[in-house]
């Protein structure tokens, strides 16, 4: 794969926030497999966001650049979330192809880099690539072999097949794992938030249409769950990501919902519900942008 780069640069971008137990390996196997025994990555970077742990000293010391996310983005709006990280790692990086990968993923391989990069890098027609793969759910009782992928199957995949049912052939559109041409990625904005992945896919749909478009199989992820109320929020993202793109195509009459406040109901021994042993949480889903890349002055964004 190696000779077919003909001189395109590739950048790897991993965003992590509080991933020190993960992060180090997988900067390991990238740098060892793709950049030391063949030269196919150029740059690896992990965008350190807002990590309270040791994730930037890992990852430097297993030689990844280190860029934090705030500094990256200091002279514009604070934002929170991964999509604000890709952002970064994006307007940082100086690949001709960059592909991203989840700083969470456990057994990681260097096929997961080869497979994103192996159809932009053979075929000049493809301008993203999509991974897809196996999700076991590890359980206290057991393993479910396909039980991850939960907001996948309960929020996003009906959202894509009754509004987007040209999506609808993507595996997994949630994947943390894609990589696209960089005059490409930067012609798109960010969602700050978990409806990141969504919004790419939708924004790209209408940008370079379907046959642009790939999707190749890596196999099988291993990385930690969430919570049951974190999925709930994720999904909660999502749906508000998809109104604003509702309303783009005139599907929505309002620029908004109607909330982007989400009401949870955890067990637990406070006074939200009395004699109901339940906790009331309300969190805030909305989700704000980042620009394309190019519609930006280059002094905007750190890119030092």
């Amino acid at each position: 794969m190696a000779r077919r780069k003909n001189g395109t640069k590739v950048s790897v971008v991993i965003p992590a926030r509080n991933e020190q137990a993960t992060v180090g390996d997988i900067v390991g196997v990238i740098r060892r497999a793709l950049v030391e025994r063949v030269p196919l990555v150029d740059e690896i970077i992990v965008v350190d966001s807002r990590s309270t742990d040791g994730t930037a000293e890992v990852a430097r010391a297993a030689g990844a650049r280190v860029v934090a996310q705030d500094e990256i983005t200091r002279d514009l709006p604070r934002m929170e979330g991964k999509g604000d990280a890709l952002w970064a790692g994006l307007a940082v990086s100086s690949g001709d192809v960059v592909a991203f990968v989840d700083g969470d993923l456990r057994d990681f391989s260097p096929d997961f880099v080869t497979g994103l990069l192996g159809p932009l890098l053979s075929d000049r027609t493809v301008e993203f690539v999509k991974g897809f793969y196996h999700r076991p759910l590890v359980r206290s009782e057991g393993v479910e072999v396909d039980g991850g992928g939960r907001v996948t199957e309960l929020g996003a995949r009906p959202l894509i097949n009754l509004f987007w049912p040209e999506l609808a052939g993507f595996v997994q559109p949630l994947a943390g794992e894609y990589a696209g041409r960089r005059a490409t990625l930067e012609r798109i904005p960010f969602v700050s938030g978990y409806g990141v992945e969504i919004a790419m896919l939708i924004d790209l749909l209408d940008l370079i249409g379907l046959d642009a478009l790939a999707q190749v199989d890596l196999g099988e992820r291993h990385h930690r769950h969430q919570s049951i109320d974190a999925l709930g929020r994720m999904s909660a993202q999502i749906m508000v990501t998809a109104w604003s793109r509702l309303h783009r195509r005139g599907l929505v009459s309002e620029p908004l919902p109607p909330t982007t406040l989400l009401t949870q109901f955890q067990r637990g021994a406070g006074e939200g519900l009395p004699h109901l042993n339940r906790d009331i949480v309300v969190t805030d889903v909305g989700v704000d942008e980042r620009p394309p890349l190019v519609s930006l002055p280059r002094h905007a964004v750190r890119a030092a």
